[in-house]
């Protein structure tokens, strides 16, 4: 028994090894990387040199469930609020609408020419009908390629909230099946679907959202050990994706949904060891589960299916997935080139696989040929789609210059201080050319390293002098001010006295008073500072050495020294309403961002 038990870790172990040691060839010549994992789950199968025999078809699905649920999460806890306000609508459209057509016209296509009966080919169509979070993902945030930002946010949406249709459309097929079985109505069909759809998509957002919600209370109020953050969080996903499972939701919507409110909030303390663990066991669960099904697979069957499955795999890229993107945006205004690309970036992967299991699982006649068709239709997606997107992305010109920002941020995790006043972070630049820093750009106080290497040299910033081109510099800084801080030092950009970002949305005269501007607009200032000017609270909060760039919170505004004279006088001041503070209060429900530009139009001289 032991014998059998160190057997069975020792092959897995090996092969977790030889798939991240083969990754390498990946990077360096370009092929998915989740192909890679795959060819290795082949290789080690039944028909390859392993030979490893493995059909236990419900295990692998059962594995195959958690490591997708896990991944999902991930899909949502990586992607920013951001991209949902730049594409959520036809991003949205396209995981709902666009999975609908693809299975709509590849289920026509499989009826005329392969002579599919229409269940089976819907069934074909649902199973292949979604792109792969893990695929997509991995191309875009780790192949390198750098797309314009309504592009990339697309996709990543896309292929994050696209699965649970795919799934829904597949499990109500096989129900159906099963109920054709046992001699139900059409009409008992039709209500078991549509009660399906209701209760899959209902109890899935109300699932995600409010196991987020619990999640996120859950690890800004409880103390616990550093290394028991991420063991609660990954417990409380996996929970949550079983319970709204059991009452019927989707599992997959609600875990994506739990991860995009989780990783859009303040999760503090630990939120770094948390991202961490969250990296590594995406990983980990990518590698578990294509290994996995590839070692289900056994290519030896693939010839009776092989001829329809490359029809159906030729009409997936080239004309169902095509027709389906340039239906669903063509309301949204995109491009021809944006939607060519979107439509190429249709990449199929371990989802497709996994619902192919259904049917095998539900002990449909069929169910084997489903399975190894939809291999075959994954295999020749990550071929012919995975190794061309970078080519095609640079014909179509929508790569763009790589992002401008930190060589590497690293999330501080500070004894003590909790809550959204605990962001910091240390950030590491290494100075661009063209850069305001490398022209001789004064540092603000805030934007001064605390380390820079030079030559591979390090130094403090005393010794180092004049910061040059190519130097590597070490910030100590607050989160939101991150974007300031590409600024100065990797942005080609000069910055000019009107810049908003840097000196504020207004001029204020430095002798206002902060009284003046508390009674006006209500702002939250103490007593004994109402009689302070503006120049006067900054001698004050800075013992007299005010320097340009200084800044102050005043509530919901921020005040910041636009020009000081020989003596450290401030002579001209700025105010900002969007503060880069850590913390950023809000301004007062009854009153709008136009009303308080307004104001303080009145006010500044």
């Amino acid at each position: 028994m032991m014998e059998t038990l160190n057997l069975i870790i020792l092959v897995i172990s090996g092969l977790i090894i030889v798939s991240v040691v083969t990754s390498l060839v990946s990077y360096r010549i370009g092929v998915p990387l989740l192909l890679v994992f795959l060819a290795v789950g082949l290789a080690a199968g039944e028909d390859g040199v392993g030979h490893v025999i493995f059909d236990d078809a419900p295990t692998a699905y059962a594995i195959s469930n958690l490591a997708l649920a896990f991944i999902l999460f991930d899909s949502g806890f990586e992607t920013r609020m951001h991209s949902y306000r730049v594409a959520a609508g036809p991003a949205l459209v396209l995981a709902t609408v666009g999975v609908l057509l693809t299975t709509l016209i590849l289920a026509f296509v499989a009826h005329t020419v392969l002579d599919f009966s229409w269940f089976d080919g819907f069934l074909m169509g649902a199973i292949v009908s979604s792109t792969d979070a893990a695929a997509v993902f991995f191309l875009l945030r780790i192949g390198g390629i750098t797309l314009r930002d309504r592009v990339r946010s697309i996709l990543e949406i896309e292929s994050g909230s696209n699965d649970p249709m795919a799934i829904f459309l597949t499990v109500a097929l096989v129900n159906a099946a099963t109920l054709t079985n046992v001699d139900q109505t059409i009409s008992a069909q039709i209500f078991h679907v549509i009660r399906l759809f209701i209760s899959q998509l209902g109890v899935g957002v109300l699932g995600g959202v409010l196991g987020g919600g619990i999640i996120i209370f859950s690890i800004n109020r409880l103390k616990l050990d550093s290394g028991l953050y991420p063991v609660f969080v990954f417990s409380l996903v996996l929970a949550v994706f079983s319970a709204v499972n059991l009452l019927e939701g989707s599992g997959f919507l609600a875990v994506y949904l739990c991860g995009l409110l989780i990783g859009n909030a303040h999760i503090r303390p630990m939120g770094g060891t948390l991202r961490r663990f969250q990296s590594a066991m995406t990983w980990l669960c990518q590698i578990g589960m294509f290994l996995t099904l590839g070692l289900l697979a056994t290519p030896s069957r693939f010839l009776s299916v092989i001829a329809p499955a490359l029809l159906i795999a030729f009409v997936l890229i080239f004309v169902a997935r095509p027709l389906a993107v340039w239906a669903c945006l063509m309301p949204f205004g995109f491009s021809r080139n944006e939607t060519t690309f979107v439509a190429w970036v249709g990449l199929r992967g371990a989802v497709s696989i996994l619902l192919a299991l259904a049917p095998v699982i539900g002990g449909m006649p069929s169910g084997q040929a489903f399975f190894n068709a939809a291999f075959i239709v994954v295999l020749l997606s990550l071929l012919v789609q995975g190794w061309t997107i970078r080519p095609m992305a640079r014909w179509l010109g929508l790569i763009v210059p790589p992002r401008l920002g930190p060589v590497d941020r690293v999330e501080l995790e500070l004894p003590g201080v909790a809550g959204q006043d605990s962001g910091h972070e240390l950030v590491v630049y290494r100075i661009a050319p063209e850069s305001p820093v490398a022209k001789g750009r004064a540092l603000p106080r805030w934007a001064r390293p605390s380390l820079v290497v030079r030559y591979g040299r390090s130094m403090r910033i005393h010794d180092a002098g004049n910061l040059l081109s190519g130097d590597q510099v070490y910030i100590f800084t607050q989160t939101p001010q991150i974007p300031l801080l590409d600024r100065l030092f990797a942005s080609p950009t000069p910055l000019v006295e009107d810049d908003r970002d840097f000196f504020g949305d207004f001029q204020l005269s430095p002798d206002t008073l902060l009284s003046e501007l508390a009674d006006t607009y209500g702002l939250p200032v103490a007593t004994e500072l109402r009689c302070l000017s503006v120049a006067d609270f900054f001698n004050r909060e800075f013992s007299g050495k005010v320097e340009v760039g200084d800044r102050l919170p005043l509530g919901p505004v921020e005040l910041i020294v636009r020009a000081v004279d020989g003596d450290d006088a401030v002579t001209e001041a700025g105010l900002a309403l969007e503060p880069t503070r850590a913390s950023k209060p809000k301004l007062p429900i009854f009153q709008s961002r136009k009303e308080l530009r307004a104001l303080f139009s009145r006010l500044c001289r």
